[in-house]
Formats: C-alpha cells, sequence, structure tokens
C-alpha cells in the first residue's frame, strides 16, 4: 500500500477513536453527574417542595378538619341534642366556603345524623354499605384518617375524605366531622409533578396501602404489589428517611420517602433516571455525529492537502526545476520500464542524447542567467517537436537526452534533425545571445541485449563523436 495511504488511515483512525473517546468520555461524565445530581440535590429539594405543595393542599384540609372537630361550637351543639340543624348547616357551609373545600360534613354519633354544608342529608345505619366508613373509623384507635370513597349525595366520583374525630372534655366519642376533596384535583396536582419534573408521587400507609396517587399510571393497590420495591418494603413504611435504588423494566429508578406525621403517611417520590438523562443522550448523539462529520471532515482536508502536496513533491522529484521537464530520475524509470515492453511487445525505442555546443562561453560571456534562459528555451523546442508518448528529461548541466518509444529509425532522425534545425534559427535564442546556438547529437536504437546503462552510454559516446566531428552534428550509430 502506498505510504500515503496508509499515512491518511492511521490518521483517520486515530481522529475517529478520539473522537469517540472525547465523546464517550463526555457522555458517561455527563451520565454519572446527572445521576449523582439527581440523586443527592434534585430529588431530594423536589421532595422538600412537593411536601411543602402538599401541606398547603392537603395538610391544610387536614388542619380544617381537626379545627372543626375542637371546635367548642360543634361539641357544644352536639352536647346541646343538636338543637337547631340551621346552625351546624351554616358553620359547615362557612368553612368550607371559607377554604374551598369541595364538601364538609358531620355524623353525630348520638342521633346518627348525617350532616353536610346543605343540610341533613340521611341517618348511617350499619347495615348500609354506603355508611361503613363511619362505623369503621368509629372503631380504630387512631383519631383521624383519610378515606376515599364514593358518596351518592355529593357526585359520582371519587373523593377524599379527611375524617376527625369529635370527643368532649371527658374524651367520649361523640361524632366525627371533616372535609372532602374531588379526588381528580389530586390527580392533576400530582400529574403536575409527573408532567413538569418526571416524578412520580404517591402516598402509602401504614399498612403499606397506596392511598393517593396518579391512579391511571400507578395501576397496583399497595406497595407489596410492585414486585421491585417489595425488597424494600421495612425501608419505606419507616419514619425515617430514605433514599433507595431499584431496576424497573431494565431502567434504573431512584426513590426518596418521608413520613408525614400530620397525615400519618408516607410520601413517595420515585423518579426514572431515564427521563433525567434523555437529554444527555440526545447530546451524545448530536456530539457524536459533529464530532464524526468533522472527523470526516477532517479526513477529506487530509486527504486532499496529502495528495496536493505528493503531487507537488512527485512533480519536484520529477522535475527539472529550472526547465520543468522531466530530470533523469524520471527519465531512468520510464524508459526501463518502455524496455521491459519492447522485450515482450518488439516496440521500437530510439534514442538521442544531446549537448549545446559551446554553452560554457555563453555562460561566461553573458552570464548564467542567460545561460539558464536558452536552457529553457532549448526544452521548449524539445517539448514542442516531440510527441506526448515521447520522453525528454534535462540529463544534467546543458545535456538533454529523448526517447522515442514506438517510432521508426527514420522517423527518429527526422524528428532529430528538425529539433537541430529549430534550436540554431531560433530566433529568441539569437535575441539572447546574438548567434546561433547549436547542439551535437548522438543517436541510437535499443537492441533485445541493451540495458539501461548500456544504451545511454551508447548514445552518450555518440553525441562525443558529433562533437570531435565539427559539432552541429548528429551522429547515428549502427544497428546490432
Amino acid at each position: 500500500m502506498n505510504s500515503k495511504y496508509k499515512i491518511v488511515i492511521v490518521i483517520s483512525i486515530l481522529l475517529v477513536i478520539l473522537s469517540l473517546s472525547i465523546t464517550t468520555v463526555n457522555y458517561v461524565v455527563s451520565l454519572n453527574t446527572t445521576q449523582k445530581q439527581l440523586k443527592d440535590q434534585s430529588l431530594p429539594l423536589s421532595l422538600d417542595n412537593i411536601y411543602t405543595v402538599i401541606q398547603k393542599h392537603i395538610i391544610q384540609p387536614y388542619l380544617v378538619s381537626s379545627m372543626m372537630a375542637n371546635d367548642t361550637f360543634v361539641q357544644d351543639w352536639i352536647l346541646e341534642d343538636e338543637k337547631d340543624h340551621t346552625k351546624i348547616k351554616q358553620f359547615l357551609r362557612s368553612v368550607k366556603n371559607k377554604y374551598g373545600m369541595f364538601t364538609t360534613f358531620l355524623v353525630s354519633e348520638k342521633s346518627g345524623n348525617y350532616y353536610n354544608q346543605n343540610g341533613f342529608l340521611e341517618k348511617v345505619k350499619e347495615d348500609n354499605t354506603n355508611n361503613k366508613w363511619y362505623f369503621d373509623f368509629r372503631d380504630i384507635q387512631e383519631n383521624h384518617e383519610i378515606n376515599l370513597d364514593f358518596n351518592e349525595h355529593l357526585s359520582n366520583s371519587m373523593v377524599m375524605f379527611i375524617n376527625y374525630k369529635i370527643v368532649d372534655s371527658n374524651f367520649n366519642y361523640l361524632g366525627a366531622t371533616g372535609v372532602g376533596l374531588k379526588i381528580s384535583y389530586i390527580d392533576d396536582m400530582l400529574k403536575v409533578f409527573r408532567q413538569k419534573h418526571h416524578f412520580k408521587v404517591y402516598f402509602v400507609d401504614q399498612k403499606g396501602k397506596i392511598v393517593l396517587s396518579e391512579r391511571e399510571i400507578i395501576k397496583e393497590k399497595t406497595i407489596d404489589e410492585m414486585i421491585y420495591l417489595r425488597p424494600f418494603r421495612d425501608q419505606v413504611i419507616s419514619k425515617e428517611p430514605a433514599s433507595l435504588e431499584f431496576e424497573k423494566d431494565g431502567q434504573l429508578h431512584l426513590l426518596n420517602t418521608k413520613y408525614i406525621p400530620e397525615l400519618n403517611l408516607y410520601l413517595l417520590v420515585e423518579a426514572n433516571l431515564a427521563d433525567f438523562t434523555k437529554d444527555v443522550k440526545q447530546i451524545f448523539f448530536l456530539n457524536l455525529f459533529v464530532a464524526l462529520f468533522i472527523s470526516m471532515i477532517v479526513i477529506f482536508i487530509t486527504i486532499f492537502l496529502i495528495k496536493n502536496y505528493n503531487k507537488k513533491l512527485e512533480h519536484l522529484a520529477g522535475k527539472d526545476q529550472l526547465t520543468n521537464i522531466n530530470n533523469r530520475r524520471i527519465f531512468e524509470q520510464r524508459l526501463s520500464t518502455h524496455m521491459d515492453l519492447f522485450r515482450r511487445d518488439k516496440r521500437e525505442i530510439t534514442i538521442f542524447f544531446m549537448d549545446i555546443d559551446n554553452f560554457k562561453s555563453i555562460n561566461d560571456e553573458f552570464g548564467h542567467a542567460v545561460g539558464d534562459r536558452v536552457l529553457i528555451r532549448v526544452a521548449k523546442i524539445l517539448e514542442e517537436n516531440t510527441r506526448k508518448s515521447d520522453i525528454i528529461a534535462r540529463w544534467g548541466g546543458e545535456e538533454f537526452v529523448c526517447a522515442f518509444i514506438n517510432n521508426s529509425k527514420e522517423d527518429a532522425i527526422s524528428t532529430t534533425q528538425r529539433i537541430r534545425e529549430r534550436m540554431k534559427k531560433d530566433y529568441i535564442i539569437k535575441e539572447l545571445v546574438h548567434f546561433e546556438v547549436t547542439a551535437s547529437f548522438g543517436l541510437t536504437q535499443v537492441n533485445e541485449e541493451d540495458n539501461l546503462d548500456s544504451v545511454i552510454t551508447r548514445a552518450d559516446n555518440l553525441m562525443y563523436e558529433s562533437k570531435q566531428d565539427g559539432k552541429d552534428k548528429i551522429t547515428m550509430g549502427e544497428e546490432n
């Protein structure tokens, strides 16, 4: 393989490897940085921000429920045998309107009456499945709970009820009160967290039941149904904050937990690392494309420059710098090739060797600059009077050589004679030196026994015979 192509291939490979290495290293560093930032900063900070929003949207209703249950008016009204239903109706309506609740309610243990902001609704009964929530809540030890349920008196959508027990000064159970929020509102809030911040937010109770979640996204009802979370159950249901990593569907997920004592629930914020590295991957592929594209441009420029410089080097290496015709090295290479073809195809090759007569006197009388211009003009005459298939060259000094390729001996003699006469009569040379410049020629044909040195030596000797015989002559060698 040509050495110039080896250089191009090596440069190309190194450039591509360098581009891929830098791009890949940047990608890995960015990926690790993104993961570390998500784990150490974004997720914990988002957890706190979400908790703040939860305080505003969920804990506030919890506090309102607590306030209702501890209001002395409510307690006294129940203890006074619920006189004047209009008063409790007005109380519930004022709370609803003041805090923007979907509904407010109260159930009296003594009468079994169920009230909301519109007044009396029904009497709760243990055999009524719609009232089961009340009796279940009454029998638990906790003084409050969050309950998700349908209520035919409110709407056909699911409502989140925040229930709170009413007790007197002696802690005797008087009933239950609280507020209700539409789950669609909670869904919208959780959807914002997911769509805007790429976090899944849900709440579980101490039993691992998923109490609040974006129902269309999280289908499971308990964390035990989440195979990927099951091994971390004890860490999730813990009052100590936890930061977990697990694989889900072949992708790395991060989970942070926080216990909310006001609700007695656990806040879980889950993030899929792929959602946060998507931009990093897109930038990686963009950088990779740009790097390879630039590498290709550099490679093509390198190839172009190497070819260009190679042509210049070949030209400098193969051309005579003064006359811009072939130098001795190229003449020998090309003649050697044609001699090999001559032995195979029997093509005739005739060579002349010429030397400009009295050239030293031109340099001595007119200077080397004029001598150089004479040499340039002689080379031009050789170019104009030979074929492209012929090989002409400056042998050195004032000596020139020409090989007529696949040309008869007679045609070679005729061409050589024409060159000799053109030199002698050339008006440009006469203007330079003010006299006729002649040359002596030695002409010979290549035979099968010849090698490169023998045929050049023979032509050179014949040229010297022309010099000795008076110059301005062509001496033809005898055929072997």
